[in-house]
């Protein structure tokens, strides 16, 4: 039985903060200085409902992390903090100790993982999961895969957590593109609020949602900048994520069947929590005393949005905005509403200084779910309208210092190679259930149709001609939001599909130009968005365009050529990346597709292969032969 949100009460438990990992020193064969982990994942218990209720059972990262006698281990969900220094490169060795079954409804008529190589037709699952004996086709349930992603990090193919590259316990069993489970960060990129999590192939949703993630910044040492900034205890990571829980206390999917259980059991379009967990707590409480602080916000939830606000005396509090998910914005930029899609981070000020002793404040959400500008606010009265709360203490008022005007130089880029014109497209039945969500109409195995040239700048023109708002991720490269407009959805589906045919296509998508389509007015990226990103919430019914540059974030604009590679490894190498929306349900279902790098001479996967074939078409041809 589902746990009624209104019995758990809000803001009775302290705002837990996450421990954060302590390196051990070492040097790599050119006797450069590195940090090194290792990162165990396992099942275990934590108290995430106030006392009083019973621990519930999550999966975690865990490891040595920093306290007072020097270093202990320590294990949570969200996962301990990762702080990186800039220029010093990390060394993680990734540890899978998930005996298994899985706690939640794998769904194997999804394209996913599915280490034992089985299948089953949707009439043998029990439907619904049953939530008591938490037991699915067994099977499917074990054993448990996972792999990791640095969100957000300049890494090479083979440590950036590709889904097919899902290890066991053990290693015991591996996917076609497994090549090592000890992965290398260089932290080449600036200051910023990374995150890591698992990316396992079909099981996203199930493996994050259990607890798989957590932060990982980037502190740039040379950075004046940082030291005019809130740090120590008042530098607050707040990763923000939505649960449901039965009346035992143990994490639920609100949905325990497939939209269309007679194709999809329990996969469904969308999950939503009926309650706000931050930093691991439901509905925390934070003390703060009268100084101002930097909060870097996480939206980790698998699907819903966050919009913000912090009502205060009949108006708002404002939020100082001074980073966007890769690092600083141009400038400090003021709002009282802030949207956040799954995955998507904002470093934030917020000045208590001028508040009196005493002072509650409420983090709001009115977010809809599932989310398009267009909905109706979620009703202020709804469980998950609130998502934590601050308590000013008294305390001898500390006024912040002003901002400097400039925080960050953002170059201005020109794109170099024909834009892509690229649908996200979802996948019907007659009814108007989900079948699947796709890009440009293909599925997550169809040959690689994105393919650019290493020191590229490309215009991605995304055109959403569904019904929600997905938030469109790229694996490696940052990029800049230019803008977005209105289009006639309706007209542009029905004459792609007329030159297209029936999704998911079994050909190579014939483009379609939006030109003749578009409608409204152009809406050019806000101050808030000027900066670098690698998520972008595409509306529906819009064209949202963004910059793409295949390069290393801060290498200048004149140092850039088409054709020449700036990064320090060969992006080019096998497995390839991947791009995919953000919303975990989507992504395990198809809504990801991979991409390569073209880099002259690519070396790994492509020196296996005879002809034309490309990396990407190696991990294809595996799969096939599983």
């Amino acid at each position: 039985m589902v746990l009624n949100p209104k019995q758990i009460g809000k803001f009775k438990s302290p705002l837990p903060i996450p421990p954060v990992f302590m390196p051990k020193l070492a040097k790599d064969q050119s006797g450069r200085v590195r940090h090194e982990y290792e990162v165990d994942v396992s099942a275990f218990e934590q108290q995430i409902l106030p006392e009083g209720f019973p621990k519930t059972q999550v999966f975690g990262y865990g490891g040595i992390v920093k306290d007072e006698a020097g270093g202990k281990y320590a294990r949570h969900a969200p996962g301990p903090t990762f702080e990186a220094v800039r220029g010093i490169p990390v060394k993680v060795k990734w540890v899978n100790r998930l005996d298994g079954p899985h706690f939640l409804p794998v769904d194997g008529t999804i394209h996913w993982a599915n280490p034992n190589q089985k299948s089953f037709p949707p009439a043998a699952y029990p439907v619904p999961f049953n939530p008591v004996t938490r037991k699915g086709i067994a099977e499917l349930q074990a054993p448990i895969p996972i792999v990791t992603h640095l969100h957000g990090g300049e890494n090479p193919p083979p440590y950036d957590g590709h889904p097919d590259a899902w290890f066991t316990k053990n290693k015991e069993k591996t996917g076609p593109a497994f090549k090592t489970d000890e992965y290398e960060y260089l932290n080449t990129q600036p200051d910023a609020t990374l995150w890591y999590h698992d990316h396992t192939l079909g099981i996203t949703r199930l493996n994050v949602y259990a607890g798989l993630a957590g932060l990982y910044i980037v502190r740039d040492s040379k950075l004046s900048l940082n030291q005019q900034l809130p740090d120590g205890d008042l530098d607050v990571p707040l990763v923000i994520q939505d649960r449901t829980f039965d009346d035992k206390g143990q994490l639920l999917e609100m949905k325990n069947s497939g939209e269309s259980p007679e194709v999809h059991p329990y996969w469904a379009p969308e999950n939503f929590g009926n309650t706000i967990m931050v930093n691991g707590k439901v509905w925390p409480f934070l003390e703060v005393k009268r100084r101002q602080y930097r909060f870097r916000l996480l939206n980790g939830s698998n699907a819903r949005f966050y919009r913000m606000k912090i009502p205060y005396q009949g108006t708002f509090l404002p939020f100082t905005v001074i980073a966007r998910d890769e690092g600083f914005l141009p400038k400090p930029v003021e709002k009282t509403e802030l949207l956040l899609a799954p995955g998507q981070r904002a470093d934030v000020l917020l000045d208590f200084s001028r508040l009196p002793s005493g002072t509650t404040l409420i983090l709001k959400n009115d977010a809809p779910a599932p989310f398009s500008p267009d909905q109706p606010s979620l009703d202020p009265f709804e469980p998950v309208a609130d998502i934590m709360q601050w308590k000013v203490v008294a305390s001898i008022p500390r006024f912040p210092n002003p901002l400097p005007a400039k925080l960050n130089t953002i170059p201005s880029l020109k794109p170099n190679a024909p834009k892509r014109t690229l649908t996200l497209n979802e996948e019907l039945t007659n009814s108007n259930h989900s079948l699947s969500l796709l890009l440009d109409g293909q599925t997550w195995s169809a040959p690689i149709s994105e393919k650019p040239m290493i020191g590229s700048t490309e215009d991605w023109e995304l055109v959403n001609v569904t019904g929600d708002t997905h938030p469109i991720h790229i694996h490696l490269v940052p990029f800049q939001i230019v803008s977005r407009q209105p289009f006639d959805k309706d007209r542009y589906l029905a004459d792609w599909l007329k030159l297209n045919g029936k999704m998911p296509l079994d050909h190579p998508t014939k483009g379609l130009s939006v030109k003749n389509y578009l409608i409204g007015k152009l809406k050019l990226s806000e101050p808030a968005e000027q900066g670098w990103h690698d998520i972008v919430a595409a509306n529906p019914g819009e064209v949202t365009t963004i910059r793409v540059r295949f390069a290393p974030i801060d290498t200048p604009v004149n140092k850039v050529k088409l054709g020449e590679n700036k990064y320090p490894f060969n992006p080019g190498q096998f497995p390839a990346y991947v791009w995919h929306c953000h919303i975990l349900d989507h992504e395990d279902n198809e809504m990801m597709r991979p991409y390569e790098v073209e880099v002259q001479h690519a070396e790994g996967g492509r020196q296996y292969l005879k002809g034309k074939k490309t990396a990407g078409q190696l991990l294809q041809l595996l799969f096939r032969k599983k």
